[in-house]
């Protein structure tokens, strides 16, 4: 059975004037149970996690400031959101919800979580809506716990994964590897094991021809144990916060070849969700939506 991490908080509110779609954590959830995508059976509620399981990850430091929330105004303006206890338990429990998701890819070959792909989160700081990198998190929790060795990171969101890159930068068991706009936020970027910037406007074709040229020779190349997939649909050309062209279909495609390589290939897959910033939230909701509905196909 397909697993999937859900929690109330994740549609935790945000002052109305905030560009960064929270509603859409609790609409996509509806959205895949209504079309019969999905059962409530489905969704696993995780919780907050012990304070250990972050200290792989980030600093002492950086964790306890924002958890005590006594960042300096100059690290909190990264960030972006006004912060509050609430949604630094939010970001930690998404963080538990990828690392359990982590353990379900590996007895059921894949797993999903709602939220999470906060890949701008580093070691030390937090940038752009991410306070917590829970890909990492759970990287190392699964290492910890000697369930895997090698770890490929696939990071399909429309911006690069610095607070990866950051993160594992002098770690040969987690590769990096993100395509994304070479134009795009972070403007000042650090280097992945593998980056592939594109071109504004980029389209289907090329997207795709890339992608497809690219992951199987990675994971040849690698031999990972364990894939981490950020599936971010802020590649749609409504996007706007991206500067690629997608359609909405050739996103679709791009989730089918993946989770089909990693299925073809016996790689446990952790997916988790990503960026989507298109103004019509049905465009967001059903983008994100075929990647469960390609779960579910692909795997069971």
């Amino acid at each position: 059975m397909l697993k999937i991490a859900y929690h109330p908080i994740y549609k935790h509110p945000l002052p109305a004037n905030h560009r960064f779609p929270m509603e859409k954590y609790d609409l996509l959830p509806q959205q895949l149970v209504h079309e019969g995508t999905c059962t409530p059976e489905n969704f696993f509620e995780p919780k907050r996690p012990n304070n250990k399981h972050f200290f792989t990850v980030h600093s002492p430091e950086y964790y306890f400031d924002l958890l005590n929330i006594t960042l300096s105004q100059k690290a909190a303006r990264k960030i972006g959101f006004p912060l509050s206890e609430v949604l630094v338990e939010r970001e930690m429990i998404i963080a538990d919800g990828t690392m359990k998701a982590s353990e379900f890819a590996i007895k059921n070959g894949i797993a999903m979580n709602i939220a999470g792909g906060t890949h701008h989160a580093f070691s030390d700081r937090g940038e752009a809506f991410c306070m917590l990198n829970d890909q990492a998190i759970g990287a190392k929790y699964l290492q910890k716990k000697g369930l895997v060795h090698k770890i490929l990171i696939v990071d399909l969101d429309v911006h690069q994964g610095n607070g990866s890159a950051e993160i594992f930068q002098n770690d040969d068991s987690v590769f990096t590897f993100s395509i994304h706009g070479k134009s795009n936020y972070p403007f000042i970027k650090e280097t992945s094991d593998l980056d592939i910037p594109l071109e504004n406007n980029t389209k289907d074709a090329e997207y795709l021809s890339i992608l497809k040229e690219t992951l199987p020779k990675l994971i040849h190349q690698e031999k990972p144990d364990f894939i981490y997939y950020l599936c971010g649909v802020d590649v749609i050309e409504t996007d706007k916060l991206g500067k690629l062209s997608l359609t909405v279909n050739g996103c679709k495609e791009r989730d089918r070849f993946v989770l089909q390589t990693c299925f073809e290939a016996k790689i446990p897959v952790m997916c988790s969700m990503g960026g989507g910033y298109s103004p019509d939230i049905k465009t967001i909701v059903n983008a994100h939506a075929n990647t469960f509905r390609l779960a579910q196909d692909i795997y069971f």
